[in-house]
């Protein structure tokens, strides 16, 4: 597993690579709901999800555009974490 450091802070790679994609190219530029449970089944590729994974999470949420469903369903999914 791969990671960035941002701010001094660790991040899983894999995901922010996952969120960049899908916000860069064709389209509206923020992430849907098919692609935000992408972020999250990746997160969820063990046994359980890490604190960097999690992390990761977070930090998409806060500096990614979301559509609305896909913002309350990433909330909804994160929270239960």
């Amino acid at each position: 597993m791969a990671y960035v450091s941002i701010n001094g802070v660790q991040y899983e790679k894999e995901l922010l690579d996952m969120a960049q994609a899908h916000t860069t190219g064709v389209g509206e530029g923020r992430l849907s709901k098919g692609e935000v449970m992408d972020l999250i089944n990746s997160a969820r590729d063990g046994h359980r999800i890490t604190d960097t994974e999690l992390r990761t999470l977070h930090y998409i949420r806060d500096n990614f555009d979301f559509t609305d469903a896909a913002a309350n369903i990433f909330d909804d999914e994160v929270g239960k974490f």
